[in-house]
């Protein structure tokens, strides 16, 4: 495939006819002004080498199945057939032929009508043509370079390609540049200003319901990247307030969609090879449109369905110019009192930050997709797509298609209610289990597929480790056995606030125990886990309480998947469903108790520590060489240093006060001779002096 640009046949062609023997040359329009710069060119190149040429039109058949439409069509084809047989002659005179052909399949027909000829060359304009020329979908000039046997030249006619049915893009949907740092910061002041930031942060009794409106416009306001926060600290009620969570939940993302050309460009850019190398066709009209990514249907080369997510150019530049941003106003303005009440600002940059930047990385997805896809193993009415690992980068993910709608649609029966059962025990396995789990099952990222659950969009999932696992297992378990004063002291122990003396214990453990009697007068039909969750991180925040982000995560997906539950089987007992899981789950860790490998490394190990623990006490009695025991306290450096000064100083006062007077003493006795008394009060006065240094010396 050799591609030329408009103008002068170069010099060169002449070798191109010399090594292919060109006696025909076939060139396809569709009469446009950039395809009859084609056609131009062919007749240039065929006169330069002695060919013939065949210009080739396909008119598109219109309505179908109607006798008045074919006849319409050969009308259309008649007129357009003898117009470009004066074009042909005009061009190459005697050599020049034409044919008009009608159909829908313009692609197929130039390359059919072509070889028919006998054409040595085919040559075709590089922008779309008339008919179906979608501009990703169906390709002229490339579906022609994919197809024909005979050699194509795609000459360059400097035109953008159009999409049918639309006016071509103007220059003004390009991605604006980004504007300078503090550009950007005044900007960002200007929205907040107009929406009332002085208010945000106002006193209690202001309304609370009108600033959580402020925050979310101003976030709509200043773009992508501020929308995309939102949506993150919706999931955060620790956080922010439950008004300005239940309002940022609420935010919309305006993203217009990316221009084809700027998707194709991205594609282009990460599969380092033309796209039509890889996808035979991809849908122009994106299924979804988002702050950071794009979503396509395409087809592969071997027919397959995928889904194709394109990262916006330019995303991950915006978003980390607006965190440093965020980040600089943290450290500044995070200490205010006033703010602190409301927002923990340095808390909030660190998640965004990190969560973001998760996000923005596609191949993090794609590895948590084959995570929960091993989780899931055990559960045949639960799955995700696969990920096609040779076409998935940092800015682009292949997915396969699944053709699946809500979980409304699922079919009434025992397939469905089963699916209900492993979707909720499956999240006991995730959370409890395996410490990693899907953050965001919202109904839109939950399909029904040929009796199956898809989980669908990973880039928010959750991390929880062996401790806090352990720790929420024992606090479902108060919460069972209705013991609210435990159920408080695990509470504290997960929040690391345990040791702390300015709660409130009691008024804390009050609140756990009206909790509990709201949920005791329930059926186990009727109580939700999550929402229980979700009522006590805001007990505990309250209280000044703040529990891990990943348990935030945690109580906000049971409560998405719980709703998720009750739609496929509302009869389904969730504490049914956890019995049943915790049960096999402690057969499974006997079981493996027992294994005779597990059984030899835990013996070699308890043996290594107890003759460790033999050797160290021998050594602190003396039985056997080696350093004993040293007790060093720590902080009492400083109390040894003055204690030692203090008996210095104390002795050089003694010395000096019994010299001084001894010499007085000795000083008043005619029978000791005089060197004595001159000599003890030297002595006196030297330690004297000394005590002044020394006193001199440590203020």
């Amino acid at each position: 495939m050799t591609i030329l640009s408009p103008g002068p046949v170069p010099k060169g062609t002449r070798s191109l006819a010399d090594v292919g023997n060109i006696r025909r040359v076939a060139v396809a329009t569709d009469r446009s002004e950039t395809a009859d710069r084609a056609v131009q060119w062919a007749a240039a190149f065929a006169m330069s080498i002695g060919a013939e040429l065949l210009i080739i039109q396909v008119l598109p058949t219109g309505a179908r199945g109607t006798t008045e439409a074919g006849a319409a069509a050969g009308t259309r084809a008649r007129s357009a057939a003898s117009e470009l047989s004066r074009v042909a002659a005009e061009l190459a005179g005697v050599r020049g032929k034409a044919r008009v052909l009608v159909d829908d399949d313009a692609p197929k027909v130039i390359v059919r009508t072509a070889e028919e000829a006998g054409a040595d060359v085919l040559v075709v304009g590089n922008a779309g043509m008339q008919g179906r020329t979608e501009f990703l979908l169906d390709n002229v000039p490339n579906r022609i370079s994919h197809s024909a046997r005979c050699t194509v030249i795609i000459v360059n006619t400097g035109a953008v390609p159009a999409v049918a049915g639309k006016a071509p893009r103007e220059d003004t949907e390009e991605e604006p540049e980004p504007p300078l740092l503090l550009g950007r910061a005044t900007r960002i002041a200007t929205v907040m200003a107009k929406h009332g930031i002085r208010e945000l942060f106002g006193a209690k009794g202001q309304d609370q319901r009108a600033r959580a409106r402020g925050l979310r416009s101003a976030l709509e306001e200043l773009g992508p990247t501020f929308c995309k926060l939102g949506q993150i600290l919706s999931t955060r009620p620790d956080l922010l307030p439950p008004t300005f969570i239940e309002e940022l939940a609420s935010l919309q993302d305006h993203v217009p969609p990316l221009p084809e050309r700027r998707v194709v460009e991205v594609m282009e850019q990460e599969l380092r090879v033309p796209w039509e190398d890889v996808f035979a066709s991809i849908d122009p009209e994106p299924m979804a449109a988002g702050t950071i990514a794009q979503v396509h249907t395409a087809t592969l080369q071997d027919g397959t369905r995928v889904v194709a997510k394109i990262q916006r150019p330019g995303a991950r530049e915006d978003i980390e110019r607006d965190l440093g941003l965020l980040e600089m106003f943290a450290r500044k303005a995070g200490g205010r009192p006033g703010l602190k009440q409301v927002v923990d600002l340095e808390a909030i940059a660190e998640h965004l930050s990190s969560s973001l930047q998760r996000e923005l990385d596609f191949r993090t997805e794609a590895t948590n997709i084959e995570r929960m896809r091993a989780i899931l193993e055990p559960y045949p009415r639960l799955a995700v797509p696969d990920v096609f690992d040779a076409y998935t980068t940092q800015r682009l993910l292949v997915l396969r298609f699944i053709d699946g709608g809500s979980l409304r649609t699922a079919p009434e029966g025992a397939e469905r209610k089963e699916a209900a059962r492993q979707l909720l025990e499956s999240y006991y396995r995730q959370v409890l289990n395996e410490g990693f789990f899907h953050a965001d099952p919202h109904p839109g990222n939950l399909l029904w597929f040929d009796g199956t659950i898809y989980f669908l969009d990973f880039g928010m999932v959750g991390e929880i480790g062996a401790d806090l696992r352990r720790n929420l297992m024992m606090l479902l378990l108060a919460f069972w056995q209705e013991d609210a004063t435990f159920l408080t002291d695990i509470t504290l122990v997960i929040a690391g606030q345990d040791q702390r003396q300015d709660i409130d214990v009691g008024r804390f453990e009050a609140e756990m125990s009206e909790l509990l009697t709201r949920y005791r007068n329930l059926s186990l039909r009727d109580i939700q886990l999550g929402p229980i969750l979700q009522e006590m991180t805001e007990i505990a925040i309250r209280h000044d309480v703040p529990l891990p982000a990943s348990l935030t995560l945690t109580t906000k997906a049971l409560a998405q998947v719980q709703l998720a539950v009750a739609e496929l089987d509302p009869e389904l007992d969730p504490f049914a469903v956890a019995g049943s899981f915790l049960g096999r789950n402690l057969l499974a860790k006997v079981r493996e108790g027992f294994d005779p490998r597990s059984l030899f490394y835990a013996s070699q190990k308890l043996s290594l520590r107890v003759s460790r623990s033999i050797e160290a006490l021998e050594r602190l009695t003396g039985a056997r060489p080696g350093p004993k025991l040293q007790v060093h306290f720590r902080g009492i450096e400083g109390l040894e240093t003055d204690v030692r000064r203090a008996g210095r100083r104390l002795s050089l006062a003694f010395l000096s006060a019994g010299a001084l007077i001894g010499t007085g003493m000795l000083a008043g006795h005619s029978s000791v001779a005089s060197w004595v008394p001159i000599t003890v009060g030297s002595a006196g006065g030297a330690f004297s002096l000394a005590l002044v240094i020394d006193l001199l010396r440590r203020r």
